[in-house]
């Protein structure tokens, strides 16, 4: 049972470890949209007729425009119809899928879905505007007012509580670690410990009814009392040094009395 036990435990110890560094390589894989665009492993989209899918068709550089044929070439394809799709579609990949959105739509939703996450910088950085008619008369005062709520950290105070308060936000707050899933609890190997006590019970029954069998044919082989063998066989087994023991040689029955009757016997022949 022990050596089962410790074979159990090493194999479980060494699946884990190797788990938790196959966890790691992939974790550190992609790094960058650099990362990215370098492998073909792991296939990523945008939005169809997105603002992203725009960017990446729109730009002169060369690794991007590279990035967009890739992603029109790709079957099947990686365009999603909406940003909940696009989520999705990276949760079932299981590190297979990356989506591009934009770092607000990615901040509220790695607030609610801890198993997302942000790769990388920003590709291209764009503000809202909040659109008018052509000579409106309340653009200055809105532009002023968004202006104070800035300066003011209001728009913080707002963002705060609708991205990390409000409708599930702030679930992943203190889950940057590993999932304790891929940790090797106690509750994973628990059985194993259960077989090992059981074992070491069943070892112990055993070992003293081996005793007791082995302290009956002691005292029959010696012609001593039960309680003498189990006593001598005790200490010999208390001992903490030597391996062998003195051999007891067995009594002989008494003949005192046969050598008695002899002798009367013979004083009555003489008379």
């Amino acid at each position: 049972m022990w050596w089962f036990f410790t074979l159990i435990m090493i194999s479980s110890y060494t699946a884990n470890l190797a788990a938790f560094l196959t966890n790691e390589r992939m974790e550190d894989t992609i790094e960058s949209v650099e990362d990215l665009a370098k492998q073909n492993k792991i296939k990523y989209g945008v939005l169809n007729g997105g603002s992203t899918a725009s960017f990446f068709r729109d730009s002169n550089v060369s690794m991007y425009q590279k990035m967009w044929s890739t992603m029109e070439s790709a079957q099947p394809s990686v365009f999603v119809k909406s940003n909940d799709e696009g989520v999705e579609r990276v949760q079932k990949g299981k590190r297979t899928y990356a989506y591009f959105m934009e770092s607000t739509s990615i901040e509220y939703q790695m607030e609610r879905k801890c198993d997302l996450a942000q790769v990388g910088t920003l590709l291209d950085s764009k503000g809202y505007g909040i659109a008018m008619p052509f000579n409106s008369p309340y653009r200055t005062a809105i532009s002023g007012a968004v202006l104070k709520m800035q300066e003011s950290g209001k728009l913080q105070e707002l963002k705060d509580k609708w991205w990390k308060e409000m409708h599930g936000g702030g679930a992943c707050d203190g889950q940057d670690e590993a999932p304790p899933s891929n940790e090797l609890g106690l509750s994973n190997v628990g059985g194993v410990f259960l077989v090992l006590i059981c074992g070491c019970a069943v070892a112990l029954f055993v070992a003293m009814l081996e005793f007791l069998w082995n302290v009956r044919k002691v005292a029959v082989q010696e012609k001593i009392s039960p309680k003498e063998a189990f006593m001598l066989e005790l200490k010999f087994a208390m001992k903490c040094h030597g391996t062998s023991k003195p051999v007891r040689r067995p009594r002989e029955p008494s003949t005192k009395g046969s050598f008695m009757q002899l002798d009367v016997f013979e004083k009555k022949g003489s008379m």
